[in-house]
């Protein structure tokens, strides 16, 4: 496919993926009386799609391209079918998601970024795009040399770009899933209330369920902690702080005593 081609591909799997998220919110709410935080997470997500498009627009693809013309990345150095490439790039890639979003509850330095997500006092689709920018940016050289030393192709990235952001719209989601189904569907993929869970004021269900698209490696890694649509879990940091507005919420990295209680000093270890 062409880099516009992908392209585009991305720009209407990242519509079908918020379209599913907040048809599901809608039709099945878990929380009939939450309003959300939608102008500020709205807010917040634009400015990052105008940051990054700035500091890095498609470079994900770029990086993939240029692995490919050098050889560099495992997938180079084997005989492996397109499809299940695809599959060992979006497993991959999402493992080092869960090592990030594992890292922002450890290293002092990170919460302060990683905490303006979890400020979100509610729980809703929006709050997926809730991220400060310092924290985006921080990311990307980690993610970039994800995608080199795999050797992914730019499909393959495009691929873990939709199904990421689907998975991560949905398990934000006010949504409240049949338990029956929400059970089988934990068995490997994150879901609305596992998810939840790790939205909680409350230690240590704060430091469980990493994981964005596949449940395995919170399973595997000793971090997974059982939850349901029956479970009523009150969202949003421990100490009650928030972030009432787009500026509060990009200056609340900024106020280190508020981030020394919120994390109770466990995040100063590192």
């Amino acid at each position: 496919m062409s880099e516009a081609q992908l392209q585009i591909a991305r720009l209407a799997g990242f519509v079908l993926a918020g379209g599913l998220a907040l048809g599901a919110q809608r039709l099945r709410p878990h929380d009939g009386a939450l309003r959300g935080s939608t102008r500020i997470n709205v807010a917040l997500w634009l400015l990052n799609a105008l940051l990054l498009s700035a500091a890095c627009g498609t470079c994900a693809c770029a990086v993939a391209r240029w692995a490919a013309g050098r050889g560099v990345g495992l997938l180079h150095g084997m005989t492996t079918p397109a499809p299940v490439a695809a599959l060992l790039t979006v497993a991959v890639l999402d493992l080092v998601s869960y090592g990030w979003h594992r890292a922002n509850h450890r290293v002092a330095l990170l919460w302060r970024f990683h905490q303006v997500h979890h400020s979100d006092p509610n729980f809703t689709v929006s709050t997926g795009v809730r991220f400060h920018p310092g924290e985006l940016l921080l990311s990307l050289p980690l993610r970039l040399s994800a995608v080199a030393l795999l050797g992914a192709s730019p499909g393959a990235v495009v691929l873990f770009e939709v199904v990421f952001t689907l998975a991560n719209l949905f398990e934000h989601g006010n949504i409240d899933l049949p338990l029956g189904t929400e059970r089988r569907l934990a068995a490997l993929l994150v879901t609305p209330a596992l998810h939840r869970r790790h939205h909680t004021r409350r230690y240590p269900e704060l430091d469980s369920n990493f994981g964005t698209i596949f449940t395995l490696w919170d399973r595997w890694l000793g971090t997974y902690g059982e939850s349901s649509s029956a479970a009523r879990i009150d969202t949003g940091l421990p100490n009650g702080d928030g972030a009432p507005s787009v500026a509060a919420a990009l200056l609340l990295p900024l106020r280190a005593r508020s981030q020394r209680s919120q994390r109770r000093g466990a995040a100063d270890r590192w």
